[in-house]
């Protein structure tokens, strides 16, 4: 979207009628405007080559967490703890929503 906003802004450049009357400045708005048409050419090929050719980018990711699976364990164990997590604190906040008891108090303590 960067790229495109680029090529949109040098060809309103192009446009500009002070290019008409100065031709050292159409001459820096060409230049330019041709450099963001081929930058916007080079991301789309990026683009093209990352998800079409390859069918995603995930391919070399895949090949990098096999390379460290302790990784991948860490990440795993992390998304454990995060839902251990949330179910223990959904539990606190049902007891912090009931009356105050003996038994709820000590419920919410452990």
């Amino acid at each position: 979207a960067m790229s495109k906003s680029a090529v949109k802004i040098s060809s309103d450049l192009l446009s500009n009628p002070l290019c008409e009357q100065e031709p050292s400045f159409l001459e820096m708005v060409t230049a330019f405007d041709t450099a963001m048409k081929r930058m916007d050419s080079f991301n789309q090929e990026k683009v093209e080559w990352l998800w079409l050719e390859n069918g995603s980018a995930g391919k070399p990711l895949k090949k990098f967490s096999s390379v460290f699976p302790s990784l991948n364990m860490a990440v795993k164990r992390r998304e454990q703890t995060l839902q251990d997590y949330k179910r223990l604190q959904s539990k606190v906040e049902k007891y912090e929503e009931k009356e105050r008891t003996g038994p709820v108090l000590a419920k919410l303590h452990q």
